[in-house]
């Protein structure tokens, strides 16, 4: 008789945002923008996987996003 052991392998619960590790990496805008435009343009997958991780921008580049929200044309 073949006894079978089923495992069951479960994802570990998803960690509170205080234990999460900071961003050790900083990217100039410059350099980052173009290749998320390439990558959103051709619709890789691999982007769909960060689109709700968050960054982190200075205060005066906000309030410039926001305002352009506002009044971007054609909007």
């Amino acid at each position: 008789m073949n006894n079978h052991l089923l495992r069951l392998y479960t994802t570990p619960p998803e960690l509170p945002d205080e234990v999460l590790p900071e961003a050790t990496v900083k990217v100039q805008l410059g350099d980052l923008l173009p290749l998320v435009a390439l990558a959103s343009r051709g619709n890789y997958a691999w982007l769909q996987d960060f689109m709700d991780d968050e960054v982190v921008i200075t205060a005066d580049l906000h309030e410039i996003l926001q305002a352009f929200r506002a009044r971007r044309p054609g909007a």
